[in-house]
């Protein structure tokens, strides 16, 4: 049986979420969205051939809603969507910090829903989506949002209980990579390389040491210990880095990132 999706509040997340599952060899004609402004879903329609609706009949024709709105305004496209939200609806919520209970409190009794934390490289498909049950979530539920998100890159089901940390570590993982990026970018332009070349160098290194990381199968530690010669620059340069603490830093950064996701789900949207 054919399965409608519709993607609600498409921005660049849920469009490159369309744009990944059409790739997947899912059929425009069962795509819908919804965006807060018509020029932008007149720009869905064209690039992707999928079709725009309101928020109501997404809810009413849909089998599985996934709702990719920012946090602050959940509460508002819920007020919108309950009423019209059949039990046998699939609800995949996309917002960080926001736990299933929140939005079984608000729909029908016994609507299923399951919470993903994907991260912005769903634009390459290249993402890392963390999965969560709710309450009434079944094991198809779960692999049919693992077949909509695999469409963008990696899966991995985690329980609920896990999602705050996991939003720290890939939700916001992607920034910490390009922060560092930019800093050793400034580093390279330090020692006398132009821009261009320090940027082509890094980005290079990051590509090569993650696939390391991927396949090899070794521990990163080992990784870096082949490369760290006795006396060489590599042990002077990581030196440095732990007398600055960074290994400290980026550890209670990651902290601050969890605690924000609880704040959250608590609903301190300050």
């Amino acid at each position: 049986m054919t399965q409608k999706v519709a993607v609600l509040g498409t921005g660049k997340i849920g469009e490159a979420l369309l744009s990944g599952m059409i790739r997947a060899g899912w059929s425009p004609a069962d795509l819908l969205v919804t965006a807060r402004r018509q020029e932008r879903a007149d720009d869905l329609r064209a690039r992707h051939g999928v079709t725009p609706v309101t928020n109501q009949e997404a809810a009413k024709t849909a089998d599985t809603l996934i709702l990719t709105v920012k946090p602050q305004d959940m509460g508002t496209l819920l007020d919108e969507l309950a009423p019209h939200v059949p039990a046998d609806r699939l609800v995949i919520s996309g917002a960080a910090g926001i736990p299933t209970a929140y939005f079984e409190e608000r729909f029908a009794a016994g609507t299923p829903v399951v919470r993903v934390m994907t991260n912005t490289p769903a634009l390459v498909d290249e993402a890392m989506s963390v999965i969560s049950a709710g309450r009434h979530a079944t094991a198809d539920h779960l692999a049919h949002a693992e077949e909509i998100f695999g469409a963008v890159g990696k899966t991995l089901r985690v329980p609920e209980s896990q999602q705050d940390a996991c939003t720290a570590l890939s939700g916001s993982g992607p920034a910490y990579f390009f922060y560092l990026v930019e800093a050793m970018t400034d580093a390279g332009i330090l020692l006398g390389l132009p821009r261009d070349k320090a940027h082509d160098l890094i980005v290079q290194s990051a590509i090569g040491a993650a696939t390391m990381l991927r396949d090899s199968g070794e521990h990163p530690v080992k990784l870096r210990e082949n490369v760290t010669s006795p006396a060489g620059t590599t042990i002077n340069a990581i030196r440095e880095l732990e007398n600055h603490g960074v290994r400290a830093a980026l550890i209670a950064a990651l902290e601050a990132a969890r605690d924000r996701s609880r704040e959250l789900a608590s609903g301190n949207n300050g």
